[in-house]
């Protein structure tokens, strides 16, 4: 069977937990690295949307992050990310909703600022903050989001925290969150992410197939 191409972006949170589920799954696919300010023409043709992760398998095209990671885990889901240990799929999707919604939204307008003219960056850091707070509080019992093992939820929002984290780690690592700190820091030491963030060139069409993971 052919494998499924995925046009990726090395940076992008959306991409980067895709790339996780589909390496937790022992998914093979054809990755192809997109340079978001040269779009190539192939991935343009593909996307409805023209936004990274895009996902092509034979006649089906899914270019929502989240999809991509149920597709994979769909197919093979060792880990059990499906499957949280505490609670159930429905509010671990919920939680991601929040991350996606609200929290993506303030994420933004802190990070990107001047983007924005009405925003306010430390009004909408401290709104995203809230969501972190609450992060913490569900971490504390387990060490995840939904008990002692990870699950679809924690996977799925690390990545924008990490973004939230770097856009000034001085700051987030002084503030009084030390169980979402531990779980971000133990995160970007883990194999798993280090494995997701390989340095790929720029996809042109008919360069060699690029299998990932």
């Amino acid at each position: 069977m052919k494998s499924a191409i995925l046009y990726s972006f090395r940076r992008c949170p959306y991409a980067i937990r895709a790339r996780l589920a589909i390496a937790a799954g022992g998914c093979s696919v054809e990755l192809r690295e997109i340079v978001l300010r040269d779009k190539a023409p192939e991935f343009l043709q593909t996307s409805p949307s023209a936004t990274v992760p895009c996902l092509k398998h034979a006649d089906e095209v899914i270019d929502e992050s989240l999809d991509i990671m149920l597709w994979a885990l769909d197919h093979s889901d060792p880990q059990r990310w499906l499957q949280p240990e505490t609670g159930s799929l429905t509010e671990a999707l919920d939680l991601i909703g929040t991350c996606d919604g609200p929290f993506k939204r303030n994420l933004d307008r802190y990070k990107y600022d001047t983007r924005y003219p009405d925003a306010g960056r430390q009004e909408e850091r401290s709104a995203a903050a809230d969501f972190l707070v609450a992060l913490d509080g569900r971490l504390a019992p387990g060490g995840w989001l939904c008990g002692s093992r990870a699950c679809l939820a924690d996977y799925a929002i690390l990545p924008f925290v990490r973004q939230f984290a770097n856009t000034d780690r001085a700051w987030f690592d002084g503030q009084d969150w030390s169980e979402l700190r531990r779980w971000l820091e133990n995160f970007e030491a883990s194999r798993s992410f280090q494995s997701v963030m390989l340095k790929w060139p720029q996809w042109r069409a008919g360069d060699a197939v690029v299998l990932f993971p």
